[in-house]
């Protein structure tokens, strides 16, 4: 875009813009020319959408409420970024899914560091040191064999196992089909039994 549209963008008009009835690619160029009233527009027009996909892939309500906040708030940030390529919908779907499946795994690795070692499965382990000391051996195999996974195969294991996440919203968190979310799962379950068959052999 010209300096020239720009600063017709800017300059003010005769009557009131209803923002409401401009196009997605509208209310966009107009943001980007500092036009807040364009932004907020954009925002509002998307607002319950982005809820409701984040309550759709992460089916926590806290959860899907601050990623929908953080996913609006990364609009605001990114905006400049997206560049027409797609529809502006398409672009914010992906920044939704995107931002879903990182909250996801940082409420994963919180619940693992507040997992209180002296409990497991509802068994007291305060009197029984070697126990404690036996789950936290098992505890470091597991991490070390979710490491040697692949990429792949380590997130789609971590949200179905840990997250429990059903194989349709591993799919459209991760952008593969749902066959491809079960082979990886499947890979990476068989890689970790054997690894863990090997710890409990030595």
């Amino acid at each position: 875009m010209g300096a020239l549209d720009v600063e017709q963008l800017r300059a003010p008009f005769p009557y009131p813009i209803r923002y409401a009835s401009l196009s997605d690619a509208d209310l966009v160029r107009r943001a980007n020319a500092d036009d807040r009233a364009a932004l907020e527009a954009l925002l509002e027009r998307y607002s319950a959408r982005v809820s409701r996909l984040a309550a759709q892939l992460l089916g926590d309500f806290e959860d899907a409420r601050d990623a929908a906040q953080e996913s609006l708030l990364k609009v605001s940030e990114r905006l400049r970024q997206f560049r027409g390529e797609c529809q502006f919908s398409t672009w914010l779907h992906r920044l939704v899914v995107n931002t879903c499946r990182d909250l996801a795994e940082r409420q994963r690795l919180r619940r693992s560091e507040e997992y209180a070692p002296e409990r497991d499965g509802g068994f007291d382990l305060d009197g029984d040191p070697s126990r404690v000391a036996l789950l936290g051996e098992l505890r470091r195999e597991l991490a070390q064999g979710l490491a040697r996974l692949t990429v792949e195969q380590r997130r789609v294991v971590i949200l179905r196992d840990g997250l429990d996440f059903s194989y349709d919203e591993i799919g459209r968190l991760v952008r593969v089909p749902v066959g491809t979310a079960k082979s990886y799962v499947h890979r990476g379950r068989e890689r970790l039994r054997r690894r863990l068959q090997e710890y409990s052999a030595t």
